[in-house]
């Protein structure tokens, strides 16, 4: 395709060229061209092309792509009419002395011919940037400061080219660019803006220019490919860093200042979760919201990820003070035209649930609030029943009384054949919003996913704080195997599933391999420039309480339906007897008032007869 269009653009200013010389004898001549001046103009218009697409060659203008032209490649463009005007003139003075020749014809035919050849790339430049939504105007008028930190990028693409474009426009910013590196082999040899395209990312160890950071601009890039990335990029020693990926950019815009550090996310291999936008609007536009546990790293990025999408109204509910304030101010801050409304509730509370619902009278409602830590449910099994059960019943009963429209349960793998209490209860929710979906016109559903990387319930930030210290780094179990995604995919897929529902349901994604922990362990501490093992001792320390060495989505016993998307499954659950369960729960309340952990467990075991208190895997 590179090599097609280069010829298209060899053969489109050779177009130019003779056009321009034809328009100049036309122009001389008040557009009556003397017989004698055809045989001229004939005579000479091989020559003359040839001369110019010499000097267009010789000057670079093939190396840059007409999509990203800037004032560097204009000015390229003038350097190369220029010079070869006074190469045509020089060569016509020396050899016929003018005889024959009318001079004016040169200076008109340079002028016709820059602006031709320059105007041509500034309209593909003014097409693509339509296309994108943006402006030409501060790429063409860019002003170069002062520069002192050379700057590699890798990735010569659209994010590339954008991110180059901000450091050139910004003055004082003290940031050269040095050139990019892309695998793209027609790209090589090609500049952007001025700035060369190197070779590939593998020949970063032996480049001819210097610098003293890497800018990795590759958004879509993860997995396998972003590991040779990162593992080229840590032979150089040098500090480097990279764009987030798309679905983390709420706003679409891709800036330096969205740039960080390569985080695990980046080397998972996650496919990006393309959403039905229009689905999820349809649902939410000027719908009034309401986020349990929005204070909560799923829950806050429910909050990002539903304002996009302008709703009337969002509800913050949370029972942690420090976290609803960060999230009402955050909220306040980036979705200005909405209203919100924080609520410092606990939803074990049953009369301040319904308070909540009948000052804020929400249409949609999304459960993200519930204890997560499994260890710490173990030794306090009375807590989980209270949060995960009681609490979820208290706000699917508000809801129903309330006669939303939607009602989303925020679940997990762990309640797929429980091992451990928090599974239990987890499915014990489950159980009642499949119940309450059949005794109320509103549609209660589910999302069950794995583990959500940089949440409070992750092990990631506990491997942070331990490879700060000096290590060691301290994992479970070296075949213990979990399925992880980001915060911003699993908030991403609950509101998928909300537009996807008809009631009863229970979403899961398709998270592809289960990943071991100790790999993730070790690729963390790489992340942090040091050597697993040599810098970084990692020391297994036995499965805790609870804990299962493989998690599951499904059991085969699940009756798996397919979606209208392609990584999202739903098992659509049996409504079951909802006074039974009531009378349970009941029962399972009354136990975890008294602080029997074992009394509570036989009991969970009664409501959900697959839970193993106490088994992990083999």
């Amino acid at each position: 395709m590179i090599r097609r269009n280069l010829v298209m653009m060899v053969a489109l200013d050779a177009l130019i060229s003779a056009v321009c010389f034809f328009l100049a004898y036309l122009l001389r001549f008040e557009f009556s061209i003397p017989p004698v001046m055809w045989g001229v103009f004939i005579k000479t218009l091989p020559w003359i092309v040839a001369v110019k697409m010499g000097t267009y060659v010789f000057f670079g203008l093939y190396r840059g792509m007409w999509r990203y032209t800037s004032l560097v490649d204009l000015g390229n463009v003038f350097k190369a009419v220029f010079t070869s005007s006074l190469v045509i003139v020089f060569a016509v003075s020396m050899v016929h002395r003018f005889t024959g020749y009318p001079r004016s014809v040169f200076i008109i035919d340079g002028m016709l011919t820059f602006l031709a050849v320059g105007g041509t790339r500034v309209l593909i430049r003014l097409h693509f940037a339509r296309m994108a939504g943006t402006s030409i105007l501060p790429s063409l008028l860019r002003i170069h400061g002062a520069a002192a930190k050379k700057l590699l990028i890798i990735g010569a693409g659209d994010a590339g080219e954008k991110v180059l474009r901000e450091v050139m426009d910004t003055q004082g910013r003290k940031i050269q660019p040095v050139g990019f590196l892309d695998d793209d082999e027609d790209k090589k040899g090609k500049a952007i803006h001025g700035v060369p395209v190197l070779g590939k990312v593998a020949d970063i160890g032996r480049l001819p220019v210097k610098y003293d950071e890497i800018l990795i601009a590759m958004p879509s890039v993860r997995g396998e490919q972003m590991r040779n990335i990162v593992s080229s990029c840590e032979l150089t020693g040098k500090p480097f860093r990279t764009l987030p990926g798309l679905r983390e950019l709420i706003d679409g815009k891709v800036s330096v200042k969205t740039v960080r550090n390569v985080t695990l996310e980046d080397l998972l291999g996650r496919e990006e979760l393309h959403l039905n936008q229009e689905g999820i609007r349809r649902y939410l536009h000027q719908k009034r919201i309401l986020v349990t546990g929005a204070g909560g790293s799923i829950g806050s990025e429910l909050v990002r990820q539903t304002g996009v999408f302008r709703p009337e109204a969002i509800g913050l509910l949370d029972i942690s003070e420090f976290n609803l304030f960060k999230v009402e101010m955050e909220c306040r801050q980036r979705f200005g035209f909405m209203e919100v409304t924080p609520f410092l509730v606990d939803i074990r509370n049953n009369e301040s649930v319904n308070r909540v619902f009948r000052e804020f009278r929400p249409q949609v409602v999304l459960h993200a609030a519930a204890y997560k830590h499994v260890p710490m449910q173990e030794i306090f099994p009375w807590e989980a029943v209270c949060n995960n059960v009681q609490g979820t019943m208290n706000v699917a009963k508000a809801a129903a009384e309330a006669a939303v429209e939607r009602f989303v349960l925020v679940s997990t793998d762990k309640a797929v054949r429980p091992a451990n209490v928090m599974g239990a209860t987890k499915r014990v929710a489950e159980m009642l919003v499949e119940c309450m979906n059949h005794r109320t016109e509103s549609q209660f559903m589910a999302v069950r996913f794995g583990n959500v990387m940089g949440s409070s319930g992750s092990a990631i930030p506990i491997f942070e704080e331990q490879i700060a210290r000096g290590g060691p780094v301290t994992v479970t179990h070296p075949d213990v195997t979990r399925y992880f995604m980001s915060v911003g995919e699993a908030a991403q897929l609950i509101l998928q599933a909300g537009a996807l529902a008809h009631g009863g349901e229970i979403f899961v994604l398709d998270m592809g391999q289960p990943v071991k922990i100790v790999d993730l362990a070790r690729d963390l501490i790489r992340l942090h420039g040091l050597d697993p093992e040599k810098d970084i001792p990692i020391t297994f320390i036995g499965l805790r309480p609870g804990e299962k060495l493989y998690e599951e989505l499904i059991t085969a016993d699940e009756g798996i339906i397919p979606t209208d998307h392609k990584r999202i499954m739903v098992l659509k659950g049996d409504s079951g007897d909802f006074d039974r369960l009531r009378d349970k729960i009941n029962e399972l309340l009354a136990v975890a008032a008294t602080y029997d952990a074992a009394g509570i467990k036989t009991t969970l075991k009664e409501i959900v007869p697959e839970y193993s208190p106490g088994q992990s895997e083999k």
